[in-house]
């Protein structure tokens, strides 16, 4: 075999072997056999060894772990307008409020729903609620096997009152507390009614979030436990909500915008022994590959990267053998048609050690720090549920520079200057403080895609957590334009987001003697001065703002991720299209 035959030959085993080889890989062996330092059957021999070793980094799971495959739920939704005596099916629940409770004179419903459900049960329905002390308080349920009827289980729901703010969340869980009944009798279809009075603009909301509520709640993340039990619902009716094309959109939206929440799930619940940069690519490529109509994906490795110039992402990448990947999914619509384009960038950690300022003691939370790519999750669910819905008239760019921050020879030190792909230098005295180093970089180049807009989430600082809780996540823009868009699709979503100030006197405690910025201030402030680094990343044409989801990304009670994000992204992105 001729040197230039070898050549070939081993270059293409490269690419066979090694998973990386769709970024480039095969290039790089090809280099590597050029080198003159080295004799050709060395050369060789380097070549075979790296690509092997490559081979198993990247295709082998410490641990020997590997999800199994979980499907999507499968629910047929439909809204009907009939009356619930006439439904036939194994659950029919009723989503009842305090007022709905009240009865007259006689001791009868003064409910028409109740009063005519009662009636036909023979008043065991008052009975029940009397027995179970049931109240319609939010939480409360009361499950009733009816033998000989036409449904063979009523399930009463509690549905409490109703605030504008929390209209989204009350009505989800109305599918929620379905789904349980369902799952627990291993249903195959149920029936959905609400009791009170809603008014005729919020129908078609009530309607979504209920859909979205049972599919997230008949969902369950088995991929990692040797027995699962599946579960059996494939229909749900809605009834007493509207009917007609506009419901039926809205639905099948719900249904899209879920898939997309449990993905984000997905990833999030994923350990980091499973998830790592080059798998999350993978699963990114294959949203591309899915939805090839409308995405295209760029991944982009360490060489890449350093070629623009990203040395501030590439220092946190620099101490983990599971090498970086530089993700750039973008949506275009099928008929071309752009008139505002958009920027979604995600911290993407798919662990974080904290470095050699290592997260020890109570509280450190460093077993959790798989959900430190929460925004990444976030993003690239949205992304999933948009190339679902292929809305129109929009250009969507998600961007996530991922990596993991370890601790090794190679790795990033207190005390070191690292320099951004804007220029800017930064002296970091705190490896913990990782992701917004990483953000930096990602969001210098979401501003160079010539977009209007963008958005970043992040599980950045601890400090937001302490001022908003576990349930509210903080957001920082000084465009109130941009503010109003995002407060519009959260309270549509139903999460919780709330403004924080961007405080621009606080910047000096982010002041470095020997380099433009340290990338942390003091104790005091600290989510807002994590912003306010962010901000010397972003061009000044481009609405930013940064989004702190360290705390509702992860439910301590249930221990899972709450996909996060998802949803709100997905409305803003809708109402741009719109």
């Amino acid at each position: 075999m001729t040197a230039a035959a070898a050549v070939a030959a081993a270059a293409s085993f490269a690419s066979c072997v090694c998973w990386s080889s769709r970024f480039d890989s095969a290039l790089f062996f090809t280099w590597q056999l050029r080198r003159p330092s080295l004799s050709f059957p060395c050369r060789l021999r380097l070549v075979l060894r790296q690509s092997m070793a490559s081979s198993l980094t990247t295709k082998a799971t410490l641990g020997l772990t590997k999800p199994a495959a979980v499907e999507f739920p499968q629910i047929s939704f439909s809204a009907k307008e009939i009356d619930i005596s006439e439904w036939n099916g194994d659950v029919l629940a009723v989503a009842i409020s305090e007022k709905d409770m009240s009865k007259g004179s006689d001791s009868k419903f003064e409910n028409p729903i109740l009063k005519k459900l009662d009636e036909q049960l023979g008043g065991l329905l008052a009975d029940v609620s009397e027995e179970e002390d049931f109240k319609g308080k939010a939480g409360q349920a009361a499950v009733i096997r009816l033998p000989g009827l036409g449904f063979k289980r009523l399930s009463l729901v509690g549905l409490g009152p109703i605030a504008p703010s929390s209209m989204t969340t009350s009505y989800r869980g109305i599918g929620e507390a379905v789904a349980s009944t369902a799952r627990a009798a291993q249903a195959s279809n149920a029936a959905i009614v609400v009791a009170s009075l809603i008014s005729k603009d919020a129908r078609v909301l009530a309607a979504s979030a209920i859909a979205s509520g049972t599919i997230l709640g008949i969902y369950e993340d088995n991929r990692f436990k040797s027995e699962t039990k599946k579960a059996l619902l494939k229909s749900v009716d809605i009834i007493g909500l509207g009917a007609g094309p506009e419901l039926e959109k809205k639905l099948r939206y719900a249904s899209d915008i879920s898939s997309g929440v449990i993905f984000g799930k997905e990833l999030v619940n994923a350990p980091a022994n499973v998830l790592t940069p080059g798998a999350l690519a993978e699963e990114v490529s294959k949203i591309a590959s899915s939805y090839s109509d409308v995405f295209t994906a760029k991944i982009f490795d360490a060489e890449q990267c350093k070629e623009m110039n990203m040395g501030s992402y590439l220092a946190v990448a620099a101490a983990s053998s599971n090498p970086p990947h530089f993700i750039h999914l973008c949506y275009r619509p099928i008929d071309g048609n752009i008139k505002t384009k958009l920027a979604i960038v995600g911290k993407g950690l798919t662990f974080d050690s904290g470095g050699y300022n290592i997260k020890t003691g109570p509280g450190s939370s460093i077993e959790l720090m798989k959900f430190d790519m929460g925004g990444s999750a976030a993003a690239f669910g949205a992304a999933k549920a948009i190339g679902q819905i292929k809305p129109p008239g929009v250009e969507v760019h998600f961007i996530v520079a991922a990596c993991e921050n370890m601790i090794s020879g190679t790795g990033m030190r207190p005390g070191d200057i690292i320099t951004a792909s804007n220029g800017k230098t930064i002296e970091v005295n705190n490896t913990d403080a990782e992701g917004r180093l990483t953000l930096a970089d990602a969001l210098v180049y979401a501003c160079n895609q010539g977009i209007e807009k963008v958005v970043d989430l992040a599980t950045l600082t601890g400090a937001c957590i302490v001022a908003l809780g576990p349930s509210i996540a903080g957001f920082f823009t000084p465009s109130d334009e941009l503010a109003k868009e995002i407060i519009a699709a959260s309270e549509v979503a139903g999460e919780k987001l709330w403004r924080m100030p961007l405080e621009d006197s606080y910047w000096e405690s982010m002041k470095s003697s020997v380099a433009d910025m340290l990338n942390t201030g003091g104790r005091p402030g600290g989510a807002i001065t994590a912003a306010l680094f962010l901000k010397q990343f972003v061009d000044e044409k481009v609405q930013w703002m940064h989004i702190d989801m360290a705390g509702p990304v992860w439910n301590e009670k249930k221990r899972t991720s709450t996909g996060f994000g998802v949803s709100t992204l997905v409305e803003w992105v809708l109402l741009n299209s719109s």
